[in-house]
This record gives structure tokens, sequence and C-alpha cells, in this order.
């Protein structure tokens, strides 16, 4: 059992609160990933966890055992860092081989235990070399290894992918996938990358000045955002956001802007009259219309070429505003634009709490 639970988890620096009154309940097995921009204590959070930071406050339990008090290697725990951490005059072998060596594992063990390992993760042909001789994405690779070896109860990332080009990021991030659907070993995984978190979590736990914003699986914090700031933090393209002021009509809202009013029936959102609102659309949900209601329209600013399609900005209501199109069928620069949506597809929040307006 490798339950994590963090309960009322504070970090101080100082006078400075990084971590305020934190609290995560972790299930065996499960992959979390801490989410969120630079400075908002993911990182800091995951070496709490791991020993590498003091506690400043309430307690941090693995397995049903409090830990705030244990060093490092008494935790159960391995850690992968952003910069591998490799020793550039051992060779690979032995990099993988140090920690075991550290716990007096017999030699016929650690050898067993490597060649299992290096099998797991491909480093058979490169374990006589030393850490020089291989590339970004081996090298991270061969920092998972020394961590698998130890048979830990549970794995901590910090970014650990950063340092890699595009296309390597994308390979090591199928491979850790795969790997923790092997091994099932309770991991926490420290990122500011939307995709990486998107695609490897059970759950992710989106952060924000120390605190947590959302916590839920990917479909759910993609699809029904607490927060202006979840909103705006996941997807890609963003999220267009519009001021709007609801006012109530018959069987249903207005909602007034700048440069148009939106009607949606009633049912799907707590408003109240003349509330003050952003409202929220994702540019793969606005549709091209010539006709109709519920219309943005406006003149191409800039067309991105994204592949299968295109990204169209314009602008309406004094904001720029982003639409995913086919890119067969995508206007130029100039050209007049509209698009309609769908009520199914709104998102509305209070504009001065930042609340999803979303009924439950």
């Amino acid at each position: 059992m490798a339950n994590i639970v963090c309960s009322n988890v504070d970090k101080q620096y100082g006078a400075v609160d990084v971590i305020k009154g934190f609290n995560l309940d972790v299930d065996d097995h499960e992959f979390i990933v801490f989410l969120g921009p630079s400075g908002c204590g993911k990182s800091t959070l995951l070496r709490m966890i791991a020993g590498l930071e003091d506690i400043s406050g309430g307690s941090v339990s693995i397995g049903g055992r409090t830990v705030n008090d244990l060093p490092p290697r008494d935790r159960g725990v391995a850690m992968v860092f952003q910069n591998y951490a490799l020793y550039p005059h051992m060779t690979i072998y032995d990099n993988i081989a140090f920690g075991l060596k550290r716990m007096k594992v017999p030699k016929a063990e650690i050898d067993t235990r490597i060649r299992a390992v290096a099998a797991t993760l491909g480093l058979d042909p490169y374990l006589t070399r030393k850490p020089t001789e291989l590339s970004g994405g081996q090298q991270q690779r061969v920092a998972i290894a020394r961590a698998m070896i130890k048979t830990p109860r549970v794995f901590l990332f910090d970014e650990p992918l950063s340092n890699l080009d595009a296309k390597l990021r994308n390979h090591m991030r199928v491979e850790i996938a795969r790997l923790h659907q092997k091994l099932k070993t309770t991991t926490i995984y420290v990122t500011h990358d939307q995709l990486e978190a998107m695609t490897l979590a059970d759950r992710i736990v989106l952060m924000k000045g120390g605190a947590i914003e959302q916590v839920g699986t990917p479909a759910e914090i993609y699809e029904r955002p607490r927060t202006l700031f979840v909103a705006g933090f996941i997807g890609t393209p963003n999220m267009n956001f519009i001021d709007v002021t609801a006012e109530k009509t018959e069987g249903g809202w207005l909602l007034r802007t700048a440069g148009g009013n939106f009607s949606i029936p009633e049912g799907k959102f707590a408003l109240h009259h003349l509330q003050k609102l952003v409202l929220g659309i994702r540019p793969a949900d606005l549709q091209p219309a010539a006709t109709g209601t519920n219309r943005l329209s406006g003149t191409a600013d800039l067309v991105e070429f994204h592949g299968n399609d295109a990204l169209v900005t314009f602008l309406f209501a004094d904001k720029e505003i982003g639409a995913l199109v086919k890119a067969s069928a995508c206007p130029k620069p100039g050209d007049a634009v509209s698009f309609t949506f769908g009520p199914e597809s709104l998102h509305l929040f209070d504009r001065e709490s930042g609340l999803s307006l979303r009924k439950p």
C-alpha cells in the first residue's frame, strides 16, 4: 500500500507563504500530475513529499505512515529530476547501480536487477558508455532506471522532460505512460506542460499561488473548469473570453456584449438579472455561420496554419477571438468572418469571483 495523504501542508520561507493549507489524497497505484505556472509551488510540494524540503506545517503520510521527520532514504520514494543528475565519470551501469551499492545489496542481485531494468527501458546497448555519449532522451531513461531499480513505493518526477526537444518529449511521454501501466507504482509528476498532464494523469492537481485551484480527471478539468484561471490554463488554443451582462428574458437569458447579443436557454447556469459575467468559448466550438443567432463576426486579422486545422484570429467586442477551422477552408487575413456556437459549449463565470456558474 503506497497511498499518499497531504493534510493541511504549509511551507514558508521567512514571512512568505509558498504552500498554504494543501490537502490531497493520492490513491495507491494512481498517477497524479501537479500542473501549474512557474512559481505556483508544485516542485516545492514534491520536494516536501520526497523529504528534500522541510514541512512548515501539517503532515505528509505515505502508506499510512507519517514521514515529516523521516530522511528521504527511509520514505520509500525515488525521484527523477529535470537535469538527470547522472555522474559523468561513471558508466551507465555504475550510475544505475550506485544506489544499490550504497545499500550494500549483493553484487549478483545488483547485476540481475540492472539487466532487468535495462531491458525494460531499452538501455542494454548503452551500459558500458558514459552519460556524455548518450542523447538527452537516453540520459533521461537512465535517470528513470536508477529510480526504478530501487523498487520504490512511490515515483516522483520533477519536470523530467523539459530539457528535451519536442519530438523526444513526445516519445518519452509515451514511454513513461507505458512504464506506469506495467509497474502500477504510485506516481506524482510535476509539469507546467498541459499536454503532458492531459495525456499522463489519472487526476490533475491544478495549482495557483501555492493552493489547489481544481482537482479532477483530465476530462473533468477540460469540460467543467471551476474557475476562469482553470479555463484559461487548460486547452490549446486558449479559451476565448468575452465580457457580458446577463438579462432575464421569458424562458431564458440574453447575454449582452459590446459586439452583439447572445441568447441561451434557462437551466444550465445559476444567473441573476444584470449580473456581470465572462463568457468562455473554446476555438474548436466555434462553427462558421453567415446567418443565424449567436454570431461572432469580424475581420480575419491572423491565420495560423496548424496542419489539418488553422486558427483564425479576429476582433469582436474589443477582444481577440480565435476560431479553429479546417485548413482547406480557412479565410485569408482581411476577409470577413462569422462564427456561431451551441449553448451547450458555453462556459459562464462570475466576473468578480472568477467562479464557474454552471449548475452541478
